[in-house]
């Protein structure tokens, strides 16, 4: 692989940034002073070091963010704030974005990725990845409206697949799905005469958001999460 192009997939630097710290002898790859961008380097085995910084190579990464309100679910928005603003520039430039979306005022946990195959399995409806969301709506759920919306509700010409509900008080609890249809969830209580006035994802393909991390943070999935989420 081109030296330029390791270092601008690991979201070091742009390949003409690559070209400049070159020429001034800041790159060195085993030891060497690189004198080229084009260089050719086995990126699974050298030491290459950019201004001083070790850098290892990685295709992909996998990040885990705590997601506050107010954000919009995209790389880039005319008016309002990303989530990848989120993030330091590094992973900005690698090409992260969202895995799936949460509405502008939904918190908690997002994948964020640059692994367009796996983001796809994800989300795939045949996959039936689950999703667990803590709610608050603004009337009590019955019996009955509880039992109406795990067997699947009308929310506009499409019937929603069964889901599962746990009350913590009258107005609140944790609903699971497996699907992500535009603002399903408030549509869903939409269905039953009833509102969604809080919503925070805690659960994706297994992986719990964790309560240590605030919101507006972000950290790398460790190892145990990537294989959850590979076979969820």
């Amino acid at each position: 692989m081109r030296l330029d192009k390791m270092l601008s997939e690991c979201g070091v630097a742009s390949r003409s940034e690559v070209a400049r710290a070159c020429r001034k002898g800041l790159v060195l790859v085993n030891g060497a002073p690189a004198a080229r961008p084009d260089l050719q380097v086995d990126e699974t085995t050298a030491a290459v070091v950019y201004c001083g910084a070790l850098v290892r190579y990685r295709k992909f990464v996998y990040l885990l963010l705590n997601k506050p309100s107010g954000y919009i679910s995209a790389t880039e928005d005319g008016s309002d704030p990303v989530v990848t603003d989120l993030l330091p520039p590094e992973y900005r430039r690698m090409g992260v974005f969202p895995c799936g979306r949460l509405d502008k005022y939904t918190v908690g946990l997002m994948l964020l990725t640059n692994d367009g195959d796996l983001s796809h399995r994800l989300l795939a409806p045949k996959n039936h990845v689950a999703k667990s969301y803590r709610f608050t709506c603004e009337k009590p759920l019955s019996n009955d409206e509880k039992t109406a919306l795990e067997a699947g509700v009308d929310i506009g010409g499409y019937f929603t697949k069964p889901c599962q509900i746990e009350l913590t008080a009258p107005c609140e609890g944790t609903i699971t799905i497996t699907e992500g249809k535009y603002h399903q969830i408030k549509r869903m209580l939409e269905a039953v005469d009833n509102k969604i006035t809080f919503l925070e994802r805690v659960t994706f393909g297994g992986i719990a958001l964790p309560p240590d991390l605030k919101r507006g943070e972000w950290r790398e999935l460790n190892d145990e999460e990537l294989n959850l989420l590979k076979n969820s």
